[in-house]
Formats: structure tokens, C-alpha cells, sequence
């Protein structure tokens, strides 16, 4: 069943998808949390996907792991204020994929193109798409 919104707007799409993006980007910013913060337990074993990440990560300390915690958390408001269609969610998500994307132009500016382009093609469509009349009236004022 499609949902229509405000001014007889339907549902957008991709609005259900990227609620589940943000729920997954809270889920995993909260496990790079735990592991960072109580490092040396079986949780650890999902770093060998990306050693040189961890180990860059953990020279910083239990301050990164903080970091991880709160950055979880906003994740979380995100997907839930998106999901809710509250406008504050909107604004929130669009700003996370915002400085996601500045991060990823600094990223090809510092000469890291593969993860500075790959960033920006992904991040850069999504927060079009994101702001987008269709999808930004999609959402509850107030």
C-alpha cells in the first residue's frame, strides 16, 4: 500500500530504503563503538575486513570509540525521524549525507581518488535525490 503525504504527495521510492540505510550506518557505527571502546573480544574478528581502518582507529583510543558511539546515535535519530517522516529527520539525513560527501570531495582533493570518487558518486546522487521537491514535501512540518 503506497502512503501519501502531505499535499497528496505519494511515498517516494526510495524513502523506506534509505530509513534502512540509516538503521544499518546506526547498527555499524555502534558496533565500531563497542569494539573500540572494549577492544581484544570476539567482536574484534569483523575488523579483518578492514585492518588498516582499526588499527588507524584504535591508535586514537577510547576518544574514537566515543566518537563512534555519538555518531550512532545520530544515525539513529536519522532513520527514526526519516522513517516517522518528521521534517527534522529529513533535514538531519540530508545533512549527514551532506558532510558525507563534503568529506569524500576533501578525500579526491588530498589526492585519495579512488575513495574521494567512489564517495562522491554515491553520496553525491543520494543527497540530490534526497532534496528533491517530491521527496522533501514527503515530510511533516512541526
Amino acid at each position: 500500500m503506497e502512503e501519501i503525504g502531505f499535499g497528496g504527495a505519494r511515498r517516494p521510492r526510495g524513502f523506506v530504503p534509505i530509513g534502512v540505510f540509516f538503521a544499518f550506518g546506526a547498527t555499524m557505527t555502534a558496533y565500531a563503538a563497542v569494539t573500540l571502546l572494549k577492544p581484544g573480544t570476539a567482536l574484534d574478528r569483523l575488523w579483518a575486513l578492514n585492518k588498516t581502518g582499526h588499527a588507524q582507529l584504535a591508535s586514537l583510543g577510547k576518544g574514537a570509540g566515543l566518537g563512534f558511539a555519538a555518531l550512532s546515535a545520530v544515525m539513529c535519530a536519522a532513520s527514526v525521524g526519516w522513517l516517522r517522516r518528521r521534517h527534522w529527520g529529513w533535514a538531519l539525513g540530508t545533512t549527514i549525507i551532506g558532510v558525507n560527501a563534503a568529506g569524500d570531495l576533501v578525500n579526491l582533493a588530498r589526492g585519495e581518488h579512488l575513495k574521494g570518487a567512489v564517495g562522491v558518486a554515491i553520496a553525491g546522487p543520494l543527497l540530490i535525490y534526497m532534496t528533491r521537491s517530491g521527496v522533501r514535501n514527503y515530510f511533516r512540518r512541526g
